[in-house]
C-alpha cells in the first residue's frame, strides 16, 4: 500500500515552491532532456518552456468524441471548429496528486529546479508571439495550475494589455483539489476571469467514486466529494466551465451501479452537466510504463467497461437533439451569481 498524500499540506508547500508572488512569476517546466519530451510529436518550443499540442476530437472506438477545447476556443475566436486544434502549452511545475496514469514524469511535478524556470506571464507571451505562426490558443496546464491560480488572471491581463483578447484564447485545467482560487484571488481577479470572453476551464474528476479516486490519485477518498463542492462553486461564479472524468478503477465489481451513481451526482450539480463532461481514455505514455503493475493493467481494462455504462447513461438520460448539440450550446446556467 502506498502512503496516502496529505493533500492540504502538500498543496501549501507546492504553492510556495511554484509561485513568486512578489515578482508575479510562475515556476514553469522546461521540457528539454526530460522523459516527457520523448512523447512530444514536435520538439519543445519557446526555449524549452513550451510545447505544441494538437487537440483532436477523434478518440478510440467506444469513447465519446472530445471537442475540448476545440469548440469553446473556436466559439470565442469566432472561427469554424475543425477536427483538430493547435495550442501553445505551458506547464507549471507542481502538482499535489500523483495519478499513476499521468503522462508527466513525477519529477516534473515537484518543483524540480533542474527542469523548470521562473517566468512571468509577459515573458511567456513574448516567447509565444515571437515564434512563427503562433497558435491562437494558450493552454495553461500542469501539474496543477490552480496551486498557482494567479497564473490565469496574470495571463489574461497581459493579453488584454496588448489588445489581443479577440486573437488569443486561454484554456486551463484543474484537478479540483483545493479552494486556492477563492482563497488567494482578489474579487477583481475573479471577476476578470468570469467576464473574460476568451477563457475556458476544464475540471477533471479523477475517478467515479471514492475507491477509483483514491486509487488514481493516492489522495484520501473524502477529496472525491470535495471535487463536487468545488465544481459547484465554479458553476455559481458563472465561469465557462467543462469537465473531464477518468474511469480507471482497480475493481469492476458493481461498476455499472457506481458509474450510474456518478452520473447522478453530476446531475445534482446541474441536470446538463453530463453533456459537458468528457470521459478521457487513459493511455500509456513513456513515464507511465515503469508504474504499470497487475492492478493498473486491470484498471485499463475496467475503464472500457465503465465507458460503456457511461455511454448508455447519456443515451438514456438525454434526447437525440440534446446529445447532438455542440458542447458550448449546453447551458450550465444556475441563475446564481
Amino acid at each position: 500500500m502506498q502512503k496516502t498524500i496529505d493533500t492540504d499540506e502538500v498543496s501549501r508547500k507546492l504553492r510556495s515552491d511554484g509561485l513568486d508572488l512578489e515578482r508575479k512569476r510562475i515556476l514553469v517546466t522546461n521540457f528539454l532532456n526530460t522523459d516527457q519530451e520523448k512523447d512530444l510529436k514536435v520538439p519543445p518550443n519557446c526555449e524549452g518552456l513550451g510545447r505544441i499540442r494538437h487537440f483532436s476530437c477523434t478518440t478510440s472506438a467506444g469513447w465519446p468524441p472530445n471537442p475540448l477545447p476545440i469548440e469553446p476556443a473556436c466559439k470565442a475566436l469566432d472561427t469554424v471548429p475543425g477536427k483538430q486544434l493547435r495550442a501553445q502549452v505551458f506547464q507549471n511545475a507542481v502538482c499535489n496528486w500523483r495519478c499513476w496514469y499521468c503522462y508527466v514524469p513525477f519529477v516534473l511535478l515537484s518543483a524540480h529546479r533542474r527542469h523548470s524556470q521562473w517566468v512571468t506571464a509577459a515573458e511567456l507571451l513574448d516567447l509565444h508571439l515571437g515564434q512563427a505562426n503562433p497558435p491562437q490558443v494558450i493552454d495553461l496546464t500542469g501539474g496543477q495550475p490552480d496551486l498557482t491560480p494567479e497564473w490565469v488572471p496574470w495571463m489574461l491581463d497581459e493579453i488584454r494589455s496588448r489588445n489581443l483578447e479577440k486573437n488569443i484564447y486561454v484554456w486551463s485545467d484543474d484537478n479540483l483539489s483545493t479552494d486556492f482560487f477563492w482563497r488567494y484571488l482578489s474579487d477583481s481577479q475573479m471577476s476578470r476571469i468570469v467576464d473574460a470572453r476568451n477563457y475556458g476551464r476544464v475540471c477533471c474528476f479523477k475517478g467515479f467514486d471514492e475507491e477509483s479516486f483514491s486509487f488514481n490519485t493516492r489522495a484520501d477518498g473524502h477529496f472525491f466529494s470535495r471535487q463536487f463542492k468545488l465544481f459547484q462553486r465554479f458553476l455559481k461564479l458563472g465561469i465557462d466551465v467543462y469537465a473531464y472524468v477518468t474511469l480507471t478503477s482497480p475493481t469492476a465489481e458493481h461498476i455499472s451501479d457506481r458509474v450510474v451513481q456518478f452520473v447522478d451526482r453530476l446531475q445534482q450539480l446541474h441536470p446538463n452537466l453530463p453533456l459537458r463532461t468528457i470521459p478521457l481514455e487513459v493511455q500509456v505514455f513513456t513515464p507511465v510504463h515503469p508504474r504499470l503493475n497487475e492492478v493498473n493493467e486491470r484498471a485499463l481494462y475496467n475503464q472500457e467497461v465503465a465507458v460503456e455504462v457511461w455511454n448508455r447513461q447519456i443515451e438514456e438520460r438525454f434526447s437525440t437533439s440534446e446529445r447532438n448539440k455542440t458542447i458550448t450550446e449546453i447551458s450550465l446556467s444556475t441563475g446564481i451569481r
